[in-house]
């Protein structure tokens, strides 16, 4: 499926996006940005003026995500909003709220789907993922300082096979608008075995328990309102690779080596990240 041959769904469609609508969506954006999460972010300089690139970033904050939506605020404050940029959403998140799924694909979010990223970025625009999904978003709050890709290597083999660059980006503090304590999807599982039926009939991946709001101590993928905190975002440098093209992505072992790559990298970018702010405090 390509953004020509696209269904009545929300989400497979390029042309859904509206710029004009998110021009409208600017003024909330910087209120959040200014005055709630005070965010400080830095590296820009990273993405290039005219080349699409794949962003590849690490988040925190459940599904209200709020270092995704403030990256998102800062792409379009640095480089306006016609220039073409696509957010790949997990097929469970469009699933949830037909409503809220129309209002993401008019900010630009399409289905995480192969076949929809390779579409965005063959009309020359720029795509974000964020390869974890909800095992990121929901990582527990120990964990809140790691890289979480869950061994999902899709996006590797999409940057081999359209030669572009992966710019990194990564977040400190969106972990402090919904503290995970812990994932018991093994227990829901087991409660779905004996009879349980999951919300909407969809089997979520994670099921934590978390104190947040609006629910105060609660469990379940629910969508949330982010707590406020401080947020800081970097976009790091460039990472490239030795080989590109079709045949590099079918090479199971080169595309884990890539992928360990970015992994590392982003690992040691988030750790300095860190350091920089526990500095200033």
């Amino acid at each position: 499926m390509t953004h020509q041959e696209n269904t009545s769904l929300p989400g497979w469609s390029l042309d859904e996006r509206n710029p004009q609508f998110i021009e409208s969506l600017m003024p909330v954006w910087e209120w959040f940005y200014r005055y709630y999460f005070h965010v400080k972010t830095d590296g820009w300089h990273h993405i290039p003026l005219q080349e699409k690139v794949l962003l590849v970033g690490s988040h925190n904050g459940g599904m209200a995500s709020p270092d995704l939506h403030m990256m998102a605020y800062d792409w379009f404050r640095q480089f306006g909003t016609q220039r073409l940029v696509y957010g790949l959403m997990h097929p469970y998140a469009w699933k949830i709220s037909p409503y809220t799924s129309q209002l993401a694909a008019k900010a630009g979010a399409i289905v995480a789907h192969p076949k929809m990223a390779s579409a965005a970025l063959d009309r020359n625009a720029s795509v974000l993922v964020y390869p974890g999904g909800q095992y990121d978003m929901f990582r527990p709050h120990s964990e809140r300082y790691k890289i979480h890709f869950a061994n999902n290597k899709g996006f590797i083999k999409l940057a081999l096979q359209k030669e572009v660059p992966i710019i990194p980006v990564i977040s400190v503090g969106a972990h402090d608008t919904l503290i995970v304590l812990g994932d018991f999807y093994h227990i829901a599982r087991e409660l779905h075995q004996w009879g349980l039926p999951w919300l909407l009939d969809i089997d979520p991946k994670v099921f934590p328990i978390y104190l947040g709001l609006p629910w105060g101590l609660s469990i379940g993928p629910l969508p949330n309102f982010p707590l406020p905190a401080k947020i800081h975002t970097r976009i790091c440098p460039p990472i490239m690779f030795e080989k590109y093209g079709k045949e590099a992505a079918k090479d199971r072992n080169y595309v884990a080596e890539c992928y360990s790559l970015v992994y590392t990298q982003m690992q040691q970018d988030l750790d300095r990240l860190v350091k920089d702010v526990q500095m200033e405090k």
